[in-house]
């Protein structure tokens, strides 16, 4: 790919969608070229001396080379597979090394929606530097963001600003399979939701399920909702819900019927925990999506 970047000018639109590119760029730097390159403009220009602070979050991807990241928090080692991630306000610096340069991606934005992506800590990242490695799913979008902002087609932001989802998404997926990959805990993991799946209808013994894998409860459950972001009684519990929406809206079953087929105790347990999950009884639920649909159809 031959190095470019681009400045964007950000209309009021943009910025009403919440997420907006401000810059992106691709750089080759090679083995003792300065840098950075001084044609950047003031905001994004720095020396190594002084280091900058942005408005801005980045994301930049070292494909190529090595280098040095340093921000208030300590200094971090760049090689190639390393993704690095910059928050508005906070001071860094960084370089490739001279004897190797490197390739750099990277795309700068902001916006309401990374806001609360970044400052609510729904991105539960300790450290500024995650290894990645060369994999294709992170140099494949960013490949997309820099196609789609060359065109700047009308919408172009909007296109992007999914991308930049994307590209976040991947990032958190990364993170929360780290240490996973291969090892036993996610097969076990993997095959409990199977499981619960298959069996929606059944009253499931999770405990009966970390016992005949030979593993704790308590450690299965830990595990179980650190990958899959809820514990295993609420998966399962999310299930049966799901499954009885699907009923209500699907069959002429009535409510009772319902809560006999998904297994629950009793009607008036299955009425108050759909209830609790949906805000809304059973009942109204159903009259409530049929008068909608019957609106649709007229």
């Amino acid at each position: 790919m031959k190095s470019f970047f681009k400045y964007l000018n950000i209309g009021k639109f943009d910025k009403s969608w919440g997420l907006y590119l401000n810059v992106v760029g691709n750089k080759m730097v090679y083995p003792n070229e300065p840098y950075p390159n001084p044609i950047h403009p003031n905001g994004y220009f720095f020396s190594w001396a002084k280091g900058r602070v942005l408005t801005e979050y980045q994301i930049n991807y070292i494909t190529e080379g090595s280098g040095i990241l340093e921000t208030n928090s300590g200094v971090y080692p760049l090689k190639k597979g390393t993704l690095f991630i910059l928050k508005p306000g906070m001071w860094h610096r960084y370089k490739p090394n001279k004897e190797t340069g490197w390739i750099e991606n990277y795309i700068g934005f902001n916006g309401s929606i990374a806001d609360n992506l970044f400052q609510n800590n729904l991105l539960s990242i300790e450290k500024p530097v995650i290894d990645i490695g060369n994999r294709e799913e992170f140099i494949d979008s960013y490949i997309k963001i820099f196609d789609i902002v060359k065109l700047e087609n009308p919408g172009f932001q909007q296109i992007a600003a999914g991308m930049i989802l994307k590209l976040i998404g991947y990032i958190v997926a990364f993170e929360k399979q780290k240490g996973y990959s291969g090892n036993r805990i996610e097969h076990i993991i993997k095959q409990a939701c199977f499981t619960m799946r298959e069996n929606v209808s059944a009253n499931i013994d999770l405990h009966q399920i970390a016992n005949d894998n030979h593993v704790g409860y308590a450690y299965f459950r830990k595990m179980f909702k650190k990958y899959m972001g809820i514990s295993p009684a609420k998966y399962h519990t999310d299930l049966r819900v799901l499954r009885a929406k699907e009923l209500l809206l699907s069959s002429d079953k009535l409510v009772k019927q319902v809560s006999n087929e998904l297994g629950f105790q009793s009607i008036y347990y299955f009425s108050r925990l759909f209830k609790n999950k949906t805000g809304i009884s059973p009942s109204k639920f159903r009259a409530q999506n049929n008068l909608f649909f019957s609106k649709k159809l007229k």
